[in-house]
């Protein structure tokens, strides 16, 4: 006999990771040598934070990610630190770095995101074959962040087709030409922000109205069974077959938006692959988004904060429920 599972499986797949620093000065000023605080690294990219995230809700996520040179050499060790499960793929080209300064003086981040590695084909291949070796099979793949220098979008329309094929719930976070891609072939969750989904549609959304029908329009057309859609100050909206939500945003103090986005789906991903209810999915997902937000630097969502944070969502049923 079988023993059933009591928790899901969960896969990330990152094309782009990168090694987060962060630091702070007194104040970002040009010509001047900044004496900066002793930096933090942290793993980043968007289906590693996601990995980190679902481990401070209880579950695990195998990452799959490409690294190279020292820069991934230091990504792995952070990764190895932290305990997530890796599948690293070796490539040629150094492993990106993001650069994350808090000036004091304007109470205000800036963040410097430099270009990744070009990926070649055979490395991309190699991604794709440790996500087909993975065992047990995930029920969810997480596929976030931005994609390599040279990657064809329609990539992600090929990992669509081949999760849908094997039983694989996909969760695409993804912008652009990569996004209108992975929608067209059909994907179980997507997670655009306001801007994004503008530019997905080809027109704009000014208001909570236009962008819950926008919303509707993709899970109706059979795009994505779930479409999250990011409102920053406005909090989020959730959309599904016969369901509509808008959640508020908490009233905190932003310290930093690194990773905001990753732990909103990360909340979004957990509760949904459990079969809890799309509100406790979107309460969730609420909670770990704010408490990365009042995470210094790169850090992530911590258990204590999310469950704390987690009573005080407040979420407008618009549709079923």
């Amino acid at each position: 006999m079988t023993r059933a599972r009591t928790a899901p499986v969960l896969a990330t797949l990152t094309f782009n990771p990168a090694l987060d620093l962060q630091t702070g000065v007194d104040v970002v000023e040009p010509e001047n040598k900044l004496r900066c605080d002793t930096p933090r690294q942290d793993a980043g990219g968007g289906g590693v934070n996601v990995a980190r995230v679902v481990g401070q809700l209880g579950g695990r996520a195998t990452c799959i990610l490409p690294l190279g040179g020292s820069t991934g050499d230091a990504l792995q060790a952070r990764l190895s630190a932290e305990g997530l499960d890796a599948r690293v793929i070796p490539v040629a080209e150094e492993t990106r770095q993001s650069f994350t300064v808090f000036d004091r003086s304007r109470d205000a981040e800036f963040r410097f995101v430099l270009p990744g590695p070009r990926l070649r084909e055979r490395e991309i291949r190699a991604l794709e074959t440790a996500l087909a070796e993975l065992s047990p099979r995930p029920d969810v793949l997480v596929a976030s962040g931005s994609l390599p220098d040279g990657m064809d979008p329609r990539r992600l329309a090929r990992l669509a087709r081949v999760a849908r094929r094997t039983g694989v719930r996909l969760a695409l976070d993804a912008s652009g030409e990569g996004l209108r891609a992975g929608l067209e072939a059909g994907v179980w969750l997507v997670k655009p922000n306001r801007r994004e989904l503008q530019e997905c549609l080809g027109r704009d959304l000014p208001d909570l109205s236009s962008r819950l029908a926008a919303a509707r329009e993709l899970v109706d057309d059979g795009r994505a069974a779930w479409v999250a859609v990011s409102l920053g100050r406005e909090g989020a909206l959730l959309v599904g077959a016969g369901f509509a939500a808008h959640a508020l945003a908490l009233p905190i103090t932003p310290v930093s938006t690194v990773g905001a986005g990753d732990s909103f789906l990360a909340g979004l991903v957990w509760e949904l692959s459990r079969a809890r209810s799309p509100q406790e999915a979107l309460a969730t997902a609420v909670a770990a988004a704010s408490a990365t937000l009042i995470s210094p630097g790169s850090g992530m969502a911590r258990s204590a904060d999310i469950r704390r944070l987690r009573p005080g969502v407040r979420i407008d049923i618009l549709e079923g429920g």
